[in-house]
């Protein structure tokens, strides 16, 4: 069950650190708690890629774009083959939720 740990306003960040108007643009913070624990076990340090960031933004009146991060290839940083399956698995997860917006 992936949830969402943050979210990031960030026209609103922006706003109030800078006084800058921006488009509407927000970062999720999505986890499957199951994955992670799985990840943490296989990699202390996998923590630095964790959430997964998933992007929300208007890139034209009325029209949303969703982008998230391919956790295959910011797995291939670390070097641990027991990151693969949990990547791959990730990968289609996120996959499947951005196919069905």
């Amino acid at each position: 069950m992936e949830q969402i740990q943050t979210e990031i306003d960030v026209r609103e960040t922006l706003k109030k650190k800078l006084d800058v108007d921006f488009k509407k643009y927000k970062i999720l913070g999505a986890c499957n708690p199951p994955f992670a624990y799985r990840a943490l076990q296989s990699e202390d340090k996998i923590g630095t890629m964790l959430p997964c960031n998933v992007v929300v933004q208007e890139i034209e009146t009325g029209r949303i774009e969703v982008a998230a991060v391919d956790p295959m290839a910011s797995m291939q940083a670390v070097e641990n083959p027991d990151l693969r399956e949990i990547a791959e698995q990730i990968q289609a997860k996120l996959r499947s939720v951005i196919d069905n917006l």
